[in-house]
């Protein structure tokens, strides 16, 4: 079963992050491609990346159907989704186990979520 490890941010994370020197920058980049590694080497990884920030996002609603866009910056939001990692692996509990690894799960929330199987 696949499941979206979903890593969010907020302000207070976004501001830790940006005050960074470069050697804990490398650090953090680090420990997110070891994680990758890991997953690669057990098949557990389908994909993992990392989202751009909120205000370079642009958002569509189609309306009496025609398209809307809007583009950023947004409404300030508290969080918001900063990267994800999508994992095929046997349970929800191992989803769970490979979550709490994630270098942000220390400051942030984490979400886990079953991905459905259109197939």
């Amino acid at each position: 079963m696949k499941y979206l490890i979903m890593i969010y941010s907020n302000p207070a994370s976004r501001a830790a992050w940006d005050g960074f020197d470069e050697e804990q920058r490398r650090a953090g980049y680090a420990a997110h491609e070891a994680l990758r590694a890991d997953l690669a080497a057990a098949g557990e990884l389908v994909t993992s990346e990392a989202l751009q920030a909120p205000e370079t996002a642009r958002i569509v609603a189609v309306r009496g159907g025609r398209a809307h866009v809007t583009d950023g910056p947004f409404a300030e939001v508290k969080e918001h989704l900063a990267g994800y990692y999508l994992v095929e692996c046997d349970s929800i509990e191992r989803a769970v186990e490979l979550a709490a690894r994630v270098p942000e799960a220390e400051h942030v929330t984490i979400e886990v979520r079953p991905v459905v199987s259109l197939r």
